[in-house]
């Protein structure tokens, strides 16, 4: 996909946020412009927005702790969100959720509010997400497990996790195909575990394609079982309903 190809283009600040449905075929391109980016990512079913990204199952049913191409990624009710088509980084954190406002005043300090200091001050990923959320009639009670896309985390023996500061590349892309018609909400406020001392979130760039949805052969599709049940599951709903 050239630039030349893309429907909708925008630049997220760091500490920003974003919300829109994407049409069913679609592909969401994600750019990290200057390393160590993180993309905070909740997903609801645009036409009936009780149905929403489910953890547990996008993990156990891949045999997986995060995400990469070509795995998919799963609703609660057994469909397919969207297939990861293309990703440059690798690894993808799935559990270590979003930042709150005491975990940012704790580890950054006071960052005031917008009225003292303007688009400088210190945005949580929750309070991010409510923000965008509630422009759709959402709320607390439907905040869910979210993705952290650009970061990852590595566990040891006792579980304990810890983030991976190296290898995060100007320039890395993670591509999204989206097999339903889907509400994305995200935020790039930094990664609850980052350890930098400094509060400096980092700006993606947000591309939108055409495209159509995957075929019967589709690599995503059939990289496991489980997604293969999925995609029928997605099919039917549509096949129905168009």
């Amino acid at each position: 996909m050239s630039d030349s190809e893309a429907i909708y283009q925008k630049t997220i600040i760091g500490g920003g946020m974003w919300s829109q449905v994407i049409g069913r075929g679609k592909t969401l391109r994600l750019t990290d412009l200057e390393g160590g980016a993180n993309v905070s990512m909740l997903l609801y079913n645009a036409d009936q927005l009780v149905e929403r990204y489910n953890m547990p199952d996008t993990l156990k049913g891949q045999h997986v702790f995060f995400l990469t191409e070509p795995l998919c990624l799963h609703s609660d009710m057994g469909r397919i969100f969207c297939s990861v088509t293309r990703d440059t980084r690798g690894w993808h954190d799935t559990v270590c959720g979003c930042t709150d406002s005491r975990q940012i005043h704790e580890k950054y300090g006071d960052g005031g509010t917008y009225q003292a200091c303007r688009n400088d001050f210190h945005r949580n990923g929750k309070e991010n997400f409510l923000i965008e959320m509630a422009k759709w009639g959402l709320g607390p009670r439907d905040l869910v497990p979210n993705l952290n896309w650009f970061s990852r985390v590595v566990a040891d023996e006792n579980g304990a996790l810890t983030f991976v500061a190296d290898g995060a590349r100007p320039g890395d892309v993670v591509e999204l195909r989206f097999e339903m018609k889907t509400l994305v909400v995200l935020n790039t406020c930094p990664h609850p575990l980052d350890p930098s001392p400094e509060y400096a979130p980092k700006p993606v760039k947000l591309e939108v394609f055409s495209g159509d949805p995957a075929g019967p052969e589709d690599s995503c599709r059939k990289s496991r079982p489980e997604n293969e049940r999925a995609f029928i599951n997605t099919e039917d709903y549509y096949r129905l309903r168009d």
